[in-house]
């Protein structure tokens, strides 16, 4: 159960603005043998769950966007909102891409996208990569 939470606890840190990788303990795991497809599921919750919360600081945070600590300048903080207008709430289905996804799902805060919609679309693209990732491991290790 620990190889699982621990999956579940990296996969969460990974999704967040924090740096971090899930997909070599996935991987490593995978080789170990530990049931491919209960990896998929804690490794798709914790990211998506750690997606949740730069939702709800991209949410929180637009209230002090005049500040001098924000983290955005208000230039890109509005290319940024133009794109995701632009591209709309379809694109959190690439909210597994490295670094960029983590921002979009800071931008879906600021946004503030319907967070129902938010969590399944979210949850559609990470689940998607951990499965190719899953089946990538099993065909490589076969």
């Amino acid at each position: 159960m620990s190889a699982y939470l621990s999956l579940f606890a990296v996969s969460f840190i990974a999704a967040t603005l924090l740096p971090a990788g899930s997909e070599v303990l996935l991987g490593s795991l995978l080789l170990e043998g530990y049931e491919p497809w209960a990896l998929w599921a804690w490794a798709t919750a914790g990211n998506t769950l750690g997606a949740a919360v730069n939702y709800g600081l991209g949410r929180y945070l637009l209230h002090f966007q005049h500040r001098r600590w924000f983290p955005f300048k208000a230039d890109t903080l509005h290319k940024s909102q133009s794109w995701f207008n632009k591209y709309g709430v379809w694109s959190l289905l690439f909210s597994w891409m490295p670094l960029f996804g983590d921002a979009l799902t800071f931008i879906a805060g600021m946004m503030r996208v319907n967070f129902g919609l938010f969590v399944l679309l979210t949850f559609i693209g990470k689940g998607v990569r951990y499965a190719v990732l899953v089946g990538l491991v099993d065909w490589f290790a076969a």
